[in-house]
């Protein structure tokens, strides 16, 4: 078990892999819809997106000429916000350790 989530953990460690699933938590898109998405290269995207592929991470369905990509498990999207909600915490927690050490400095001197 430890091996499967270190190895799923692994596959989510690229910024443009996450913008990627962001992106697909709204819904199923096609790899032009999600390169516009992400503003981003058809190579870097596809690049990316096969990794999330041979991750079981995402699913790619042929539709006609296109590919059309969704996430395999909607349970990502709990981890996506679960990931911004830990973000946001530490971010909280910086901020207010920076407001106490703003409070405890001495005045400037004129």
């Amino acid at each position: 078990m430890q091996q499967f989530k270190a190895d799923f953990f692994k596959a989510l460690a690229h910024p443009l892999r996450i913008r990627i699933l962001e992106v697909l938590a709204a819904g199923e898109k096609s790899v032009s819809e999600i390169q516009n998405s992400v503003n981003s290269e058809g190579s870097a995207v596809s690049q990316q997106l096969s990794v999330l592929r041979a991750k079981n991470i995402v699913v790619g369905t042929k539709k006609g000429k296109s590919v059309i990509y969704s996430l395999r498990d909607p349970s990502l999207v709990q981890l996506l916000d679960a990931a911004r909600e830990i973000f946001n915490n530490h971010l909280i927690d910086t901020l207010t350790m920076l407001e106490e050490m703003d409070e405890q400095s001495p005045p400037p001197s004129p």
